[in-house]
């Protein structure tokens, strides 16, 4: 089984392989004639998985409202859910000034893989380009700028291996309580070391999500939870539309 642009098995048939590339050129057609009003014009093209996702983030952004701390994401890429995050942010508490928002990333893709990992993933996969990192702070840069005041920068990037850097950054920030954390490095060996991590800074409704929990073609993140945390002792739960996402209160 191939994998898509995304990393994950590309499972679609022919024909939704075709109705896939019109739709992506349609989208790319049309851009340049939606005029001022493109980024909401551009809606017409998003299909029912975006969609979804952003639903998905709009609940669980609910359920930290009246929690202190800041947001990591662990696996980044090309900065979907940071974007999502920092509009939700605008949307549902524009001033809390203490919702710091972190973003963990190689931007190279896996460092590495283990054994706990199986046979899908390998070094390098999820890769973006070169400095990408640069790209990616000036377009949440102008997300923040229609999403808050535009005098606070409330967001940033962390460039490496999180097995690394998170343990700094949590020297570096010994005041830091994480609201969110949110998993989505796929392979066990750096899910294991930052869960590891970050467990004495999370309080008793810090959210813990997951991209993929119960995932035959990432099992390290799996082995990971089950290590450090337990299955026994959290209370998994799942959104309809996202299949290997799943999500924990931490201390329920």
């Amino acid at each position: 089984m191939k994998k898509s642009t995304g990393g994950e098995p590309n499972a679609r048939t022919d024909l939704e392989e075709q109705n896939d590339r019109a739709l992506f050129e349609l989208a790319q057609s049309m851009l340049p004639k939606y005029g001022s009003q493109w980024n909401v014009h551009s809606l017409v093209t998003l299909k029912r998985q975006a969609i979804s996702r952003v639903v998905y983030y709009y609940e669980l952004y609910q359920k930290i409202i009246h929690v202190p701390g800041m947001i990591c994401e662990f696996g980044v890429q090309w900065g979907a859910t940071l974007n999502l995050l920092i509009n939700l942010r605008g949307m549902l508490e524009p001033n809390n000034y203490s919702r710091l928002i972190y973003g963990f990333d190689t931007f190279a893709g896996f460092a590495s893989v283990t054994h706990q990992d199986g046979t899908y993933a390998a070094p390098g996969d999820l890769r973006t380009f070169d400095n990408y990192e640069t790209t990616l702070e000036a377009l949440l840069r102008l997300q923040e700028f229609f999403s808050r005041p535009s005098h606070f920068k409330n967001f940033s990037l962390i460039k490496g291996d999180a097995a690394s850097t998170v343990p700094r950054w949590l020297e570096e920030n010994p005041h830091a309580i994480v609201a969110m954390a949110i998993f989505d490095m796929d392979v066990y060996a750096p899910t294991k070391e930052v869960l590891k991590a970050i467990l004495p800074r999370l309080t008793k409704g810090s959210l813990l999500v997951f991209d993929e929990l119960n995932c035959p073609y990432y099992p390290g993140e799996t082995i990971a939870v089950s290590e450090i945390l337990g299955l026994n002792n959290i209370a998994l739960k799942r959104f309809p539309n996202q299949p290997y996402c799943a999500w924990a209160v931490f201390g329920e």
